[in-house]
């Protein structure tokens, strides 16, 4: 298992928090999401290493942008 942890801006409340759980969710081998709305933080528990580019689609997705 793989664990990946990015920043996400904007994630405000439970229903943000939803949205992006939802889109990172439908990328293949993904687990499971925890999301720190504190920190602003999104952990990602894969079978093997996400591609980049598709951890920052499924956040745009859902209306987010990945923190600089």
């Amino acid at each position: 298992m793989t664990t990946t942890t990015i920043s996400v801006e904007g994630m405000t409340c439970g229903g943000c928090a939803n949205s992006v759980r939802a889109e990172l969710s439908h990328i293949p081998g993904v687990h499971d999401v925890d999301i720190d709305l504190s920190h602003g933080t999104v952990t990602i528990a894969s079978d093997a290493p996400i591609v980049a580019a598709d951890l920052r689609s499924a956040i745009e997705e859902a209306g987010y942008q990945l923190a600089s």
